[in-house]
């Protein structure tokens, strides 16, 4: 939040009833380009007349949604997606302006947020009923699913525009009105997408914006026409959400933090698990929920020779800015999410952890004032210290050894969190007895990131997801949508019941 405001920053809007509306507020937080550690914007933080102002016009355009025909809301979805390739370009190079990563991997992450797009176009066929004939006395049953209403998503700022899409493209196409809510840090990839939904088509109202903190946060959990949230962030924001939506007979589902686990098995194939590893723990800076953050190898040999060829190659990792097609990841987001890794790796020493890579002075330039970290690895780290337990958002990441595949499982699972987790090995038995006995929401066999496809459902365990919904897949056609069971009869004409029944009706 800022008083002082930087005359040469724009000033950025809300997007409420189809039309972008400068904030009333008069509170702004800054957004920062990570590479340079300017102030490219100032975002306007709602207060809690304006969230509710943005739900009652959502609320008056749902019923004509609601009643269009499940082929028309599919055409737009359709053509929100084209516009969405059409302008990957733009929108990748928005989001490491404002994210830092670098624009490959926004590329990445805008396609794999249209796969949740596409598997949105799939609505006309998951919201099909069922239906039974003559279930007794010539009553015929069916049900229908049919949308709450204003919905809402809570999205983090690490992933500007595939957890929002993940997050909203399927209520959209079920027939809801969505509010999003993004992170103040990262507010033009949700305005950006804002135009293309309404040259997509999109009716005004039912896409809007609302940019804020915790007091729009608070709002959106308190309306009463909010019908459901979808948030992810950090593990105490989301319990606190769920806990307050669903005070407020919400359907909530809240997405927390992991701390991500590979295994390394004495028959794994140690350079492929080398590769696996660098990508899946320093990519996007370290800044992803399903990061590999702890490798885990079982057994002395493994252990080392694993570390000696991973410390090699992590050095050779380069950091910089978010449009240097040469760095393998850029800039985190802020100064404080800097200092905070920073404090993570002098702890872990402090406590005994060894330093095979130091990144926290990284060689960028003298003058450079991005929140450049460089790639940190950290062996000898033991379950007791606070790095192993807690999640670091950052490109500090540690080596637990273990002695069997049976210490790597119960550790893990006595871990609070159990978001993803993965295992490299050519052991078919070791592989099934590790999918079955872990307790992790998703787990990965000789994959890097075990994070599913759009159309295979998304959720950790434990610490890591409160609710029972999921953000991809065939489940979040359920969360954004309430079932209705009908039964019908239809008489002859002729036909009229002559006796009264006052026994509970069966069918025999």
């Amino acid at each position: 939040m800022t008083t002082n405001i930087e005359t040469a920053a724009k000033t950025l809007t809300h997007f409420i009833g189809g039309e972008m509306k400068e904030g009333q507020s008069e509170r702004f937080a800054k957004v920062y380009n990570p590479s340079t550690g300017e102030v490219t914007a100032l975002c306007p933080l709602a207060s809690e007349a304006e969230v509710n102002e943005a739900v009652e016009i959502a609320n008056k355009a749902f019923p004509a949604w609601k009643k269009t025909s499940v082929a028309k809301r599919a055409e737009v979805i359709f053509n929100f997606r084209n516009l969405l390739l059409q302008e990957i370009n733009q929108l990748a190079n928005m989001i490491g302006l404002e994210s830092g990563k670098t624009v490959s991997d926004a590329k990445g992450e805008i396609l794999r947020g249209i796969e949740s797009v596409d598997f949105a176009l799939n609505a006309p066929h998951l919201l099909k009923g069922e239906y039974s004939v003559n279930v007794g006395g010539k009553i015929n049953s069916y049900s229908i699913k049919q949308p709450l209403g204003v919905v809402a998503a809570i999205s983090p700022f690490n992933f500007p525009v595939m957890v929002p899409l993940a997050m909203t493209s399927m209520a959209v196409a079920v027939g809801n009105a969505v509010i999003l809510k993004p992170s103040e840090r990262v507010p033009n990839s949700a305005l950006f997408i804002s135009d293309l939904w309404k040259k997509a088509g999109l009716p005004d109202g039912i896409w809007t914006i609302i940019n804020g903190d915790k007091e729009a946060v608070d709002a959106l959990l308190h309306h009463p026409k909010v019908y459901a949230i979808s948030f992810v962030g950090s593990t105490r924001v989301a319990e606190y959400v769920y806990h307050e939506g669903t005070r407020h007979n919400k359907r909530v589902a809240a997405f927390g933090g992991g701390k991500n686990h590979m295994v390394i098995m004495p028959d794994a194939d140690i350079d492929q698990a080398v590769t696996s590893f660098l990508g899946a723990a320093y990519g996007s800076a370290s800044q992803r929920c399903m990061a590999i953050s702890v490798a885990m190898p079982v057994g002395q040999k493994t252990a080392e020779a694993f570390v000696e060829k991973l410390k090699t190659r992590v050095e050779q990792l380069k950091v910089g800015a978010y449009n240097d097609e040469e760095a393998d990841f850029g800039a985190v987001i802020t100064q404080e999410s800097k200092d905070a890794v920073i404090r993570s790796i002098n702890e872990s020493l402090s406590e005994g952890a060894q330093l095979c890579v130091d990144g926290r002075n990284p060689e960028i330039s003298e003058t450079d004032k991005g929140f450049y970290l460089g790639p940190t690895l950290l062996d000898g780290v033991t379950p007791e210290m606070k790095i192993y337990r807690d999640e670091v958002f950052g490109p500090a990441r540690i080596v637990v050894r273990v002695d069997s595949l049976d210490e790597a499982i119960q550790l893990i699972n006595d871990h609070e969190y159990g978001n993803g987790v993965t295992i490299f090995t050519d052991n078919g038995a070791a592989a099934r007895k590790f999918t079955e006995e872990i307790e992790v929401g998703m787990v990965g066999v000789n994959v890097p990131i075990p994070i599913p496809v759009g159309y295979h459902n998304f959720g950790g365990w434990k610490g890591s997801k409160f609710g029972d919904g999921h953000m991809f897949g065939p489940d979040t056609v359920r969360f954004f949508t309430k079932s209705k069971t009908i039964s019908e009869r239809w008489n002859d004409s002729k036909q009229v019941e002559s006796k009264t029944e006052f026994s509970f009706p069966s069918n025999q």
